[in-house]
C-alpha cells in the first residue's frame, strides 16, 4: 500500500513538472514568436498582459513583473474590446489623447481617466498653428453660435449727463424802487401767478416821483420851453431815472394831469417768483418788491464727466427727459461749454436751451440729457456683443467657414448704439462671432494650453526613466 502511494506522488509530482515546462515554453515560445514575427513591424502602443485597462508607448512591465505586450496596425488586439475606441480610427495619425472632461491633461497613449472614461484623441489636421479652434457642427448648435459681417455704417455715440432747469438770466426782472416810496395798494397778485407784460401790480406813493411828474407837466404845458424838445427830454428823463413805467408817463402827456400815485406794472410776461410788496409798507430804495421771470425758454444745465469733453461742442443737439414726465422729451442744442471743471466731482456744466412753451419745465427739476456726438460718417463696425474685451486688449472671433473659428486681435474706437468702431485688424464684409464668442474663446484658450503640454510630455527621454512615462491609469 505504502509502494503504490508512492508512485501516486511521484506521477503527480512529475506531471505538474512536465505540466509547468510545457506552459512556460509555450508562453515564451508565443512570445518569441510574436516577438520574430515583428521585428520588421513598430508597434503602436503596449498593453497590459493580463487584460487590465493599462497601455503603455513603450516596453513596460506590470506589477506581477510580466512584460507588455506589443499592438500592430494589423494585431486583432486593436479589436479588443478593452482597447479604447478612438483606437479604431487608423486612417488619421493621432497627435495626442487630451481629458475628456476639458482638465488640462494629455497623453501620448489611450488612457483613461478616473472614472473610466476614455481619453479623447487629437487627429492631425484637428489642431493648426494659426490660433485657431475647430468646432463641431452640432456643438455649434448647441452653443448657439451666431456670426455677423463687419460693415460700415455711422456710429451714434452719446453722451448721458443729469442736470437740472434753470431760468434763463435774460429773461428774469425785478421791481425795486429808486425812491423811497410807500406801498398804496397791491394788485391780486400773489408768487407763482402768471402776469402779461403791462399787467398792474401795485400802487406807489413817492415824493420824488411826484415832483419829478409835476416838474414834467410844467414843462410840456409851458408857452416858453413846452415846444423846446431839450428843456421836454430833460424833464422826462428825471421820470425815466425813477424807473417810472413809459405808460404812465405817456398818460401824463395826454392828460396833462401829474398823478399823486403811480401805478406800477409788469415789465415783461412772465410767472411771479417773489412778491415781497405789502399794503402800507414802506420801500426803501433798492428793496425788490418783484420778481418776474419769462420760463417760455429755460436752461438745462448738465454736468459732463471730464472724459467725454472731447466729444461734445457748441450746436450739437441734445434729447432732455424730465423724470416727472415718463416718455417725454424736449429738445434742444448745446449753447455754452462752461470753461471750468469741478474738481471734486471731475465734471463740466453744459448749457442748453430749451422752449418751454407749455411751461412744464420748471426751475430746478431734474433731467437727463442725452447728447448726439455722431458725424454721420461711416466707419467699420461690428455689434458690441462680439468684442472680447480684457481691458488692455480686445480681440474678435472670426468666423472662418466649416466650424472653424480665428482669435484676432484688433484696435477699437467709439462705441455707441450696440456696436463698436474697428479701426484696426478687420476687414469690411468678415463674419465674426456675435453670440457664444466666449464659450469658443475658452475652446481655444484651453486647446492651446493642451496644445502646450502635449508638446512637453512628448520630448524624448532617457532609458531610465521609461519605466517612469510606462503605464497610465
Amino acid at each position: 500500500m505504502n509502494t503504490q502511494r508512492l508512485l501516486t506522488a511521484l506521477a503527480l509530482t512529475g506531471g505538474l513538472a512536465f505540466g509547468s515546462i510545457w506552459y512556460w515554453a509555450g508562453e515564451h515560445w508565443s512570445v518569441y514568436a510574436t516577438t520574430a514575427a515583428a521585428t520588421d513591424r513598430t508597434p503602436l502602443y503596449y498593453r497590459d498582459p493580463e487584460g487590465a485597462p493599462r497601455w503603455s508607448a513603450g516596453p513596460t512591465k506590470n506589477d506581477s513583473g510580466r512584460d507588455y505586450l506589443p499592438v500592430y496596425d494589423d494585431d486583432k488586439a486593436t479589436r479588443d474590446p478593452l482597447k479604447p475606441k478612438q483606437q479604431a480610427d487608423t486612417s488619421r495619425k493621432v497627435m495626442y489623447y487630451r481629458n475628456p472632461m476639458g482638465l488640462p491633461d494629455t497623453s501620448p497613449v489611450p488612457k483613461k481617466d478616473s472614472m473610466g472614461m476614455d481619453y479623447v484623441p487629437v487627429y492631425e489636421g484637428d489642431d493648426t498653428d494659426d490660433g485657431s479652434v475647430k468646432l463641431s457642427l452640432g456643438k455649434i448648435q448647441r452653443t448657439g453660435v451666431k456670426s455677423e459681417p463687419a460693415e460700415r455704417l455711422p456710429i451714434r455715440v452719446s453722451i448721458k449727463a443729469p442736470g437740472t432747469i434753470q431760468l434763463d438770466e435774460r429773461r428774469v426782472s425785478v421791481i425795486a424802487m429808486r425812491a423811497e416810496s410807500f406801498v398804496q395798494k397791491v394788485a391780486n397778485v400773489t408768487t407763482g401767478t402768471h402776469v402779461k407784460a403791462g399787467q398792474p401790480l401795485m400802487e406807489i406813493y413817492s415824493a420824488a416821483v411826484a415832483s419829478a411828474a409835476a416838474d414834467y407837466l410844467a414843462t410840456i404845458t409851458s408857452d416858453k420851453v413846452g415846444q423846446v424838445e431839450k428843456y421836454r427830454s430833460g424833464s422826462r428823463q428825471r421820470l425815466t431815472n425813477l424807473a417810472v413805467p413809459e405808460q404812465v408817463i405817456s398818460e401824463i402827456d395826454k392828460s396833462h394831469v401829474a398823478p399823486v400815485t403811480v401805478q406800477w406794472s409788469s415789465p415783461r410776461d412772465g410767472i411771479v417768483l417773489e412778491r415781497n410788496a405789502i399794503e402800507g409798507m414802506r420801500a426803501n430804495p433798492g428793496d425788490v418788491l418783484f420778481r418776474i421771470a419769462d420760463i417760455s425758454v429755460v436752461w438745462a444745465l448738465v454736468d459732463v464727466a471730464e472724459r467725454d469733453l472731447g466729444s461734445i461742442e457748441v450746436g450739437q443737439p441734445v434729447s432732455i427727459r424730465a423724470r416727472s414726465f415718463s416718455g417725454r422729451t424736449f429738445s434742444g442744442k448745446i449753447s455754452v461749454i462752461y470753461p471750468q471743471v469741478n474738481r471734486d466731482t471731475r465734471t463740466a456744466r453744459v448749457r442748453i436751451e430749451l422752449d418751454n412753451p407749455e411751461f412744464a419745465l420748471l426751475p430746478d427739476m431734474y433731467v437727463d440729457a442725452d447728447i448726439d456726438t455722431a458725424d454721420g460718417a461711416p466707419v467699420l463696425a461690428v455689434p458690441e456683443s462680439s468684442v472680447l474685451d480684457t481691458g488692455s486688449r480686445q480681440a474678435v472671433l472670426v468666423d472662418k467657414g466649416e466650424g472653424r473659428f480665428e482669435p484676432r486681435a484688433v484696435k477699437v474706437g467709439r462705441r455707441g448704439g450696440g456696436f463698436i468702431e474697428i479701426r484696426d485688424g478687420l476687414a469690411a464684409g468678415e463674419a465674426v462671432v456675435t453670440s457664444a464668442n466666449f464659450l469658443i474663446d475658452a475652446e481655444s484658450n484651453l486647446k492651446a494650453a493642451l496644445k502646450g503640454f502635449a508638446k512637453a510630455t512628448q520630448q524624448p527621454s532617457d532609458g531610465a526613466s521609461g519605466d517612469a512615462t510606462g503605464a497610465h491609469k
